[in-house]
């Protein structure tokens, strides 16, 4: 008894600066948590009523141009697609000139702007992204 009990129960003790870390993991998850449900009830009704409105149009333009849905739809997916890879209608300018280069690497040194890959947020949204990045950048 005296040894099994001086020891306690080994797979879950922690020394004193693994318990920190742990404690600092879960801090951080639970962080994110919160983050993720404040901008997700933030965000979006916002993006369910562009999406209702997006929807409306579509069916709009096709139904006045006699266009059928499944080729609308195709060439919009195709219309995404180029821009996403930085194809734009407006040719006087090249995305991957020195200026947006430069905006490029302006974005991901700073790592914090008002536009990235999941859209265009609200103001609302843009306002607790700052706060959200400021109470962690302090932290």
């Amino acid at each position: 008894m005296g040894i099994a009990s001086a020891r306690g129960c080994a797979p879950l003790h922690l020394n004193e600066d693994n318990g920190r870390l742990v404690l600092l993991a879960l801090l951080i998850v639970a962080y994110l948590v919160c983050g993720a449900a404040v901008f997700s009830a933030l965000e979006r009704p916002t993006e369910l009523q562009a999406r209702a409105k997006w929807n409306r149009t579509v069916r709009n333009f096709a139904d006045r141009f006699d266009i059928a849905a499944g080729d609308l739809s195709a060439f919009l997916r195709d219309y995404e697609a180029a821009i996403a890879a930085g194809i734009h209608s407006d040719t006087l300018r090249a995305r991957w000139d020195f200026t947006g280069a430069f905006y490029f690497v302006g974005t991901v040194v700073s790592t914090i702007g008002k536009e990235n890959s999941s859209g265009r947020l609200s103001e609302e949204g843009q306002e607790r992204g700052v706060n959200l990045s400021e109470c962690g950048v302090s932290q």
